[in-house]
C-alpha cells in the first residue's frame, strides 16, 4: 500500500517564509561565575553560554534529581505521597539547610517532597532516598543512572542532598542542569514545588519551621516560576531558574558565584537578553491543514494532514531571515488509521538549525476498504486512465 503527501502539499516542503530568526553563532554574556547556559527548552535552542561543558559542583541543584526521581515513583504507582516516610539516625544527623527531624520522627513523602523542593531540606532528602531505595548509596546508583539515562553526561552524583562528601562533590555541566531542567518540567507535579515560595512545615503540630524558597526571583522576576538554588564554598552560589511570558519559555543556569546577590543578577541578565532579543512566533494554529495524504486503499482515499498543537518557534526580534519549513511523513502505513494519529513531522529551520519542530497528525479516520469496494475504486481508476 502506497500513502504520500499530495500534490499541493509537497510545495511545503521548500516553503521559504520571512520571519525573525537567530543567526547561526551562540553569543556570550560577561555575567561573572564559572559556567552559564541559556536555551529555549520547547526547540532546544541555545543563544547563550559559556564554559557549559565543564563538570562543575552544584551543590543542592543535585537535589532536582532526587525530586525526579521521588515523583516519577510516585507517578508509576510503587509509592504515595501519604506514604509515612521514618527518619533515620542518618538523615537526622544532616547539617546544612534542613526541617531538623528527629530519629524516629515520621512525615508523609509530599511534606518532605515541599521540604527539599522549598526548604532544600538535605535531612528531609535523605529520608526520602532511603525510603524509596532502602540506603541512601541505593539512590544515588538510580541517580547515576537516570542522568546516564538523560544523557547527561558531565554528571555524577555522590548523595542525594549536594553536601560535599570528602572524597569530592556532585558533579554536573551547566549544559547538563539545562536539560535536566528542561526534562523535570515534563515529570507530573514538579513544577507545583518548585514553583512554591513559602510552605510550613508540621502544620497539624508545630508549624516549624516555615520555609522559604531559595529562588528569590520567583517573587522577584515576572514570570520565573522554577528550579532550584544551591550554595557550597566549593560550589559557590548557583542558580537554575526557568520563566515564562507570552507562551515563551526560557532555562537560565549560572554556576559558580560569590555571593547571593552576583547569582541573581547574573540569572536576572541571562533571562533579559533572552526575553528582549528573542520571541515566540506562531507559525500554525492547532488543526491548520498542512498537506493532504492519499491513502488507495482507504476510506477516504484523501485525508487532511493537520496540527495536533499550535505550532510555535523562536525567533530573533528585528531582523527578517529565511526560516525554511519542512514536511516529512513516516512511512507505510497499517489501516486504519485513527483521527489524531502522529503521521509524520513539520520542522521549522533557520539554516542547519531546527528552530521548532511539531508532529502531524490526521484529522479523520481513515478505514481500510473492502474487498467489493477496492474492486470497484480500481475499476474507476482503470476508466479514468482509459479515457
Amino acid at each position: 500500500m502506497t500513502m504520500r503527501l499530495f500534490s499541493w502539499a509537497k510545495c511545503l516542503l521548500a516553503l521559504i517564509l520571512c520571519f525573525s530568526v537567530a543567526g547561526g553563532q551562540v553569543a556570550a554574556l560577561d555575567v561573572g561565575g564559572k559556567a552559564y547556559y541559556l536555551m529555549d527548552p520547547y526547540s532546544g535552542r541555545v543563544f547563550l553560554e559559556q564554559n557549559s561543558e565543564e563538570a562543575l559542583p552544584v551543590a543542592s541543584i543535585s537535589k532536582l534529581m532526587t525530586l525526579v526521581l521521588v515523583l516519577e515513583a510516585v507517578e508509576r504507582g510503587e509509592v504515595s505521597l501519604d506514604d509515612r516516610v521514618t527518619a533515620s539516625p542518618s538523615a537526622a544527623s544532616k547539617r546544612g539547610s534542613r526541617i531538623w527531624l528527629e530519629t524516629g520522627e515520621q512525615l508523609a513523602l509530599g511534606e518532605l517532597v515541599y521540604a527539599i523542593a522549598v526548604g532544600s531540606a538535605n535531612d528531609a532528602a535523605v529520608a526520602v532516598a532511603e525510603f524509596l531505595a532502602g540506603s541512601e548509596a541505593n539512590f544515588v546508583a538510580l541517580m547515576n543512572a537516570r542522568a546516564d539515562e538523560l544523557g547527561l553526561g558531565a554528571t555524577y552524583f555522590k548523595n542525594s542532598t549536594g553536601l560535599p562528601e570528602e572524597d569530592g562533590a556532585n558533579l554536573m555541566s551547566a549544559q547538563d542542569v539545562a536539560d535536566l531542567v528542561r526534562y523535570a518540567m515534563s515529570v507530573p507535579h514538579l513544577m507545583d514545588y518548585v514553583s512554591t515560595y513559602e510552605y510550613t512545615m508540621r502544620p497539624d503540630t508545630t508549624k516549624i519551621p516555615v520555609l522559604w524558597n531559595g529562588n528569590k526571583l520567583l517573587r522577584r522576576y515576572y514570570g520565573v516560576d522554577g528550579m532550584k538554588t544551591g550554595f557550597t564554598t566549593e560550589a559557590g552560589y548557583c542558580i537554575a531558574a526557568t520563566a515564562e511570558r507570552e507562551e515563551f519559555r526560557l532555562i537560565a543556569i549560572t554556576l559558580g558565584h560569590k555571593n547571593e546577590e552576583e547569582r541573581e543578577s547574573a540569572a536576572r541578565a541571562l533571562l533579559d537578553y533572552g526575553f528582549r532579543k528573542y520571541q515566540s512566533l506562531q507559525l500554525y494554529s492547532q488543526k491548520d491543514i498542512v498537506g493532504t495524504l492519499e491513502c488507495p486503499t482507504g476510506a477516504p482515499r484523501m485525508v487532511d494532514v493537520v496540527l495536533p498543537h499550535d505550532f510555535l518557534v523562536t525567533v530573533e526580534r528585528g531582523k527578517e531571515l529565511d526560516l525554511t519549513t519542512v514536511i516529512e511523513l513516516e512511512g507505510d502505513f497499517v489501516l486504519p488509521i485513527k483521527e489524531g494519529q502522529i503521521v509524520g513531522t513539520i520542522t521549522a529551520l533557520y539554516g542547519e538549525e531546527v528552530v521548532g519542530t511539531s508532529p502531524l497528525t490526521v484529522s479523520q479516520t481513515v478505514q481500510k476498504l473492502g474487498f467489493p469496494s477496492l474492486v470497484l475504486r480500481l475499476g474507476q481508476a482503470m476508466a479514468q486512465a482509459i479515457f
